[in-house]
């Protein structure tokens, strides 16, 4: 196959699968049912296919969020643990990878029905993070819905260790809370304080299954990888011994094997418990995408779409003054990031993914919503990051 010069990445938020709906009458989150959370999956990939079929001389790569299918796994495996197992953090990330791939993999279904024998590919993907990453001791990461005083006050009594931990909106200049859940929470915080639970979301280094995502992607489907902000894992290192080397993982595993003449130590990982931010891991599977181009020598120019359930970014968000920028330099972003006028609980983390992909190369990126897409590649609509 004809090797291309463009690739774009789709990275997907919750609202592009479950979108928010606020019932009028109580303030309250609707919770979305599978069929609901279908129905708007298939219409973001109608979106997206029909954009892949105008632009058919491109790579193309999808990521996404798993923040409120991810809190539904591990409140389900609490609620049952009377009866179950509990399951920790990393395997919920897992089990939400496999079926947001799942619901997403009707692009390929989109893709068809256009004519186009184009395929996605389900990744279940491993991120590398550092084991004395800060965030294991201070969590920060939202996951799960908005929860009641009582609510959250019942599950902390219960299950100590999962929730120890949580964020409480006491009004609304003091909240930071991802986009998905903004709009519904602003109309109930004046009614009830508004609590989270907060999770470590340590910063991914590397990409575990990349050579897979890599080929994939040149062999003309696309690769849905990287969910959720991947799986964290941590390298393990081997206790050393007369007659080689032990690797210790989780749940009393360990592998051992003889120490090599290189003393190269084996790529061996283990989960660990948390949530890596989506967009983060996007930039960085970005980045690893033009770094290995360059090595191969192939020309490849890539671009990272961040789809969210605002039209762009903007500043003093929801406010009286509140403006929209439609394009941003790297030295602008940076400046506006460094003053801390976006939340770290919502836009912060996009603003940061932005800044890292531009500072090793990429030209252009976007924030926008879905049904905004050709637009803002159009420069219509939409924030574009340019470097």
């Amino acid at each position: 196959m004809m090797e291309k010069h463009k690739l774009i990445i789709f990275a997907l938020g919750g609202n592009e699968i479950s979108p928010v709906e606020v019932d009028p009458k109580t303030g309250k989150l609707i919770p979305q049912d599978l069929p609901t959370q279908w129905k708007r999956t298939a219409e973001t990939c109608e979106i997206i296919a029909d954009f892949i079929k105008e632009n058919q001389d491109y790579y193309y790569v999808v990521t996404h969020g798993n923040g409120p299918q991810i809190g539904n796994i591990l409140l389900r495996s609490e609620y049952s643990s009377k009866y179950l197992h509990k399951i920790p953090l990393d395997v919920c990330g897992a089990d939400s990878q496999g079926a947001l791939g799942y619901m997403l993999a009707q692009l390929s279904n989109s893709l068809q029905v256009r004519g186009l024998e184009i395929h996605t590919a389900e990744i279940i993907t491993q991120v590398i993070v550092d084991s004395d990453d800060p965030a294991f001791v201070n969590p920060s990461k939202f996951i799960g819905p908005p929860l009641t005083k009582k609510e959250a006050s019942g599950l902390m009594k219960k299950n100590p260790d999962y929730c120890a931990k949580f964020y409480k909106n006491a009004d609304s200049s003091e909240s930071s809370v991802p986009e998905s859940f903004s709009a519904a929470e602003e109309k109930i915080r004046n009614q009830q304080e508004i609590w989270r639970r907060v999770v470590p979301s340590p910063v991914p280094k590397g990409i575990v299954e990349i050579d897979m995502i890599e080929a994939c992607y040149l062999s003309g489907n696309i690769p849905i990888a990287v969910g959720g902000g991947g799986i964290p894992v941590v390298n393990v290192i081997p206790n050393q011994n007369d007659d080689g080397e032990t690797y210790e993982c989780n749940y009393g595993i360990s592998y051992n094997r003889r120490v090599p003449e290189n003393k190269k130590p084996a790529a061996i990982f283990k989960g660990v418990e948390g949530v890596i931010d989506k967009d983060l891991a996007s930039s960085l599977l970005a980045r690893m995408i033009m770094e290995r181009a360059q090595t191969r020598e192939h020309e490849l120019e890539v671009e990272l779409v961040i789809l969210t359930n605002i039209d762009g970014v903007k500043i003093n968000y929801q406010q009286p003054n509140e403006k929209s920028l439609s394009e941003l330099s790297l030295k602008e972003t940076t400046e506006l990031y460094e003053s801390g006028v976006f939340p770290e609980g919502s836009m912060g983390p996009k603003i940061k993914a932005m800044i890292d992909f531009l500072n090793c190369g990429g030209k252009r990126s976007y924030i926008t919503k879905v049904d905004m897409l050709q637009q803002t590649i159009s420069g219509d609509a939409g924030t574009r990051f340019i470097n």
